[in-house]
């Protein structure tokens, strides 16, 4: 019988110590542990553990150069790369897990073991550009899982809703006509990225989509982007495969950003991914989300809705501004692909 969704985790997420006072600490693994056990959710999910990826899986997405640097670093110990991203002894072999835990999920789907798949691993991935690891992110785990499939012959749509914009996901397929990339995020924070007029490189037009929130954004925004935007560009895309960095630090409660969320949202933003149903094959990535106990409702929302039972831990928000945003990025997309 297969699953509804695969876990996929590794023991080595919690070997990345970046320290008591980091946001991106060993406290947010941890408070995962276990995700998937709840009575309502066991019945109908199975416990995977990653493998790691190989050099060659890391190739596709990143320089030579910086491969050979975090691997000397996590030979020599660990250190900082930047004031915000940091190795400690065990950090490589996390990032190696990290980086091959899509591929596991990828497998497992393939051999219809599961329907869907959740990855609950760290570090995060998603600002990790093809040359850099910043923001928290050694490998670009997303991204890697990407470009398997993309080397495989497949199209894929990556959706990315976590609060920050996934800069490193897309500079890697900025150019890539077999990758549509699509990031809800609040615009003018860390990195700095993901404005409307970015649509993608001259032989990908419209396949970069952003749409930067404003701050004090609430769920119905993102639902009529979602509607109006993500839903007909990934399917005038005709992705066989949805990958979502499902950052949950878009929720009220989070001390690194400004829009409103809640739980809610996010297992509503969750059936919008499903709605494509049978024609895709879904994997979503844990990014970010630095509030303990918004972080487990909010990830327990998402699993909710991929096992097929109601959720309600929280109400959905409502009533705050970007609509305004949602039809500008609409109209660029609509520009940039029919060019």
């Amino acid at each position: 019988m297969t699953a509804e969704l695969a876990i996929v985790t590794h023991p080595s997420s919690a070997e990345h110590d970046t320290g008591a006072w980091h946001p991106e600490s060993v406290r947010r693994i941890k408070a995962l542990e276990g995700l998937g056990s709840a009575p309502e959710h066991v019945t109908s999910t199975i416990n995977l553990t990653a493998g790691e990826a190989a050099a060659s899986d890391l190739e596709l997405v990143h320089s030579p150069r910086l491969i050979e640097q975090i691997t000397e670093m996590g030979r020599q110990g660990g250190g900082a790369i930047d004031g915000d991203t940091l190795m400690s002894e065990r950090s490589l072999d996390a990032a190696l897990a990290a980086a091959g835990a899509g591929l596991t999920a990828i497998e497992a789907i393939d051999r219809r073991r599961a329907s869907n798949a959740f990855v609950v691993v760290r570090p995060p991935g998603h600002h990790a550009t093809p040359g850099q690891s910043m923001g928290f992110c050694l490998f670009n785990n997303v991204a890697v899982a990407a470009a398997r499939l993309r080397s495989l012959g497949q199209r894929v749509a990556i959706i990315d809703w976590d609060v920050h914009h996934g800069n490193g996901t897309q500079d890697i397929f900025w150019d890539d006509p077999d990758v549509l990339f699509v990031s809800l995020h609040e615009a003018g924070i860390y990195p700095g990225s993901g404005w409307v007029h970015e649509t993608g490189g001259p032989n990908a037009p419209g396949t970069t989509i952003n749409v930067p929130m404003p701050a004090g954004a609430t769920g119905d925004v993102y639902r009529r982007a979602f509607d109006r935007l993500v839903l007909p560009a990934v399917e005038n895309f005709d992705a066989g495969w949805i990958l979502v960095s499902a950052g949950y630090d878009g929720h009220r409660a989070d001390p690194l950003a400004n829009v409103n969320l809640t739980a809610g949202d996010y297992a509503s933003f969750t059936d919008k991914v499903l709605e494509f149903g049978d024609r895709t094959k879904t994997v979503f990535f844990v990014e970010g989300g630095y509030d303990l106990r918004a972080l487990v409702a909010s990830v327990n929302a998402t699993v909710d809705r991929l096992v097929g039972i109601k959720s309600d831990r929280e109400e959905p928000s409502s009533g705050g501004p970007g609509d305004d945003v949602v039809e500008e990025a609409r109209r660029r997309w609509e520009a940039a692909s029919s060019s």
